[in-house]
């Protein structure tokens, strides 16, 4: 399953510097507008320790992790959506992904200079959030004339024309639909429209000590973005965190009172944010995790690994992580009892390790 996560923000707030802390990849990361142009992308594996202890279990000549793509879209700016800066080209690239990274600056420095001339976390978001749900005016309002006017001669239409003017209500009042606990319930009625505001959002507030030390400033900031998922981290220490041994990189993760590095949190966010689970594979070739969304069945999980799996699917024979690492090995939990027989109606579980049976 191919997963896109955009990282957005206003120039200047350091989605570079996160990016480049998620990818090792070297992107540009300056101290002026527009550093980035051309979104950059990168692979990220996602943080799974259960692998490292399959892959001991399994005695596995090759791990390999579920990953996500990080693409790092250019500064917006207020007016984007009227084509300033790089408006158009930027929430086309938006338009592109299946969930939003926003990183807020909520870090005070005179070094970097903030594209508003002070840092206001609140009205950063504000800005962003006006100029997605503007695009996404423009394009409802687009498609309503046409479909009122089709309406009133096919009665069964007026339904998606209420729905429709409803939308355009909630993102008239600058509010992302992705809030709008009524709509997101039918969100498959409006997929089609491919809303900016109706993908799942991460706030990441790039932070410095102040801030991080904080609880009651970081209680007031994830309130502004109400039921969403908020992540604080500094990004430049999380750069710096890449460049080090495990040894250094845990001790200096103590020295700022983490117990991970902030990445690790936005990748499992950024996988949550999007409904998705894994489910584990192991063997002497390989231990793998691999992405499915949450509720999928047995039989659309092996279809994961190849379509003809699900096709011929006949069964699964799962056991719990945890129960298998008691066993220590796969024959000795089936010998136990704890491997189960599932069939196609099977809903899969985020902690399953699973063999599947197939005829094709």
């Amino acid at each position: 399953m191919s997963l896109s996560i955009g990282i957005v923000g206003l120039p200047n707030v350091g989605k570079s510097t996160l990016f480049n802390a998620l990818t090792n990849a070297g992107a540009l990361a300056a101290n002026y507008p527009f550093a980035t142009i051309e979104p950059n992308t990168g692979i990220v594996p996602i943080p799974d320790p259960r692998l490292a202890a399959l892959t001991t279990l399994f005695g596995s000549a090759k791990t390999t992790p579920a990953t996500v793509r990080f693409v790092d879209i250019a500064g917006l700016v207020k007016g984007a959506s009227a084509g300033e800066g790089l408006g158009n080209q930027f929430l086309g690239n938006i338009r592109d992904v299946n969930a939003i990274c926003h990183v807020v600056r909520a870090f005070e420095t005179e070094s970097v200079i903030h594209v508003e001339d002070a840092v206001d976390p609140i009205r950063d978001i504000e800005i962003i959030e006006t100029e997605l749900a503007i695009a996404d005016l423009e394009t409802v309002e687009k498609r309503l004339p046409k479909l009122e006017k089709e309406a009133t001669a096919d009665p069964e239409l007026k339904p998606r024309v209420a729905l429709l003017q409803e939308i355009a209500e909630v993102l008239g009042a600058g509010k992302m639909v992705s809030r709008d606990k009524g709509l997101m319930e039918r969100r498959d009625q409006f997929a089609d429209l491919h809303l900016l505001t109706a993908k799942p959002v991460i706030y990441v507030f790039n932070s410095d000590e102040w801030v991080l030390a904080d609880p009651g400033r970081r209680r007031e900031l994830e309130s502004a973005v109400e039921s969403s998922v908020a992540v604080f981290l500094d990004a430049q220490i999380e750069a710096e965190l890449t460049e080090l041994d495990p040894e250094d990189r845990i001790e200096m993760l103590a020295s700022v009172g983490q117990s991970e590095p902030g990445l690790d949190v936005v990748i499992r966010a950024a996988y949550q944010a999007l409904g998705l689970q894994s489910y584990l594979t192991g063997g002497e070739k390989e231990t793998r995790a691999w992405t499915i969304r949450a509720g999928a069945t047995a039989p659309e999980a092996a279809g994961e690994i190849h379509t003809d799996f699900e096709r011929g699917f006949i069964a699964a024979e799962v056991i719990d992580y945890d129960r298998l690492i008691e066993a220590g090995s796969w024959n000795e939990a089936k010998s136990k009892g704890w491997i189960r027989t599932e069939g196609r109606s099977y809903v899969m579980q985020p902690n399953d390790v699973v063999e599947f049976r197939f005829n094709v």
